[in-house]
């Protein structure tokens, strides 16, 4: 049985150790000293056009007007998502080990269409709108149904997988999240709005787009004009 003179030492060992890690605690030996913040200089002027312009003007917008993007647009939207820009089929947005997990589909009025990535073209996939169901899917986000298009974002893991084991399901969310800021900033280069959605049910999204076996649905982009 532990002494009184044992306990009170135990304790203090973990007073001073909670100390040692509470909030405002003294910097350790090896800490930086602390110094006032050193200013940078003023982010590049946002130029019509320009890279900076987009990320400035990027927001998040939910109040969408059902009227239908081009050919063009969509295309537009499509390519910053997984175009490609390169030589070796390189795309758009960074890939882990250029593994290239993702898939784009694109719900509209008219149906849902896949992204033919290397064709730069539209297949089809459903023939009918599946904007309100996938709205449904979303946990009752309306303002899906009324988006000009979807940008629907699905991953097949075991692509990464095969070379990066369990680090492979990571690795792909990080690449759906490079390319779902693509699409938005291309959006908003293209006076375009939109939002991102994660909250979503898994399967009934996969069952209203009839998605493969392999795929994961990952990102819903809601993307159209906005409604002032």
């Amino acid at each position: 049985m532990r002494s009184g003179a044992g306990r009170v030492g135990v304790l203090l060992v973990g007073l001073l150790a909670v100390t040692a890690c509470a909030p405002g605690a003294p910097p350790g030996p090896d800490a930086t000293p602390s110094a006032p913040p050193r200013p940078l200089p003023d982010p590049m002027p946002t130029e019509p056009g320009s890279l900076e312009e987009a990320i400035a003007e990027r927001r998040s917008v939910r109040e969408l007007v059902d009227r239908p993007l081009s050919d063009a647009q969509i295309g537009q939207l499509l390519w910053s998502a997984q175009g490609i820009t390169g030589s070796r089929g390189r795309r758009a947005a960074p890939s882990a080990g250029a593994t290239y997990p993702l898939e784009v589909y694109v719900a509209t009025a008219a149906g849902v269409t896949r992204y033919e990535i290397a064709d730069h073209a539209l297949s089809d996939h459903l023939d009918d709108d599946r904007r309100s169901a996938l709205a449904a899917a979303a946990l009752g986000q309306e303002w899906i149904a009324d988006a000009g298009a979807v940008v629907v974002l699905t991953g097949v893991v075991e692509r990464t997988a095969d070379r990066y084991d369990d680090r492979a399901e990571r690795y792909v969310l990080l690449e759906a999240g490079h390319a779902a800021q693509n699409v938005l900033l291309q959006a908003t280069a293209l006076d375009l709005v939109g939002v991102p959605v994660g909250a979503f049910d898994d399967e009934d999204v996969r069952q209203v787009l009839a998605l493969p076996t392999d795929e994961q649905p990952l990102y819903l982009l809601p993307i159209g004009f906005p409604s002032d």
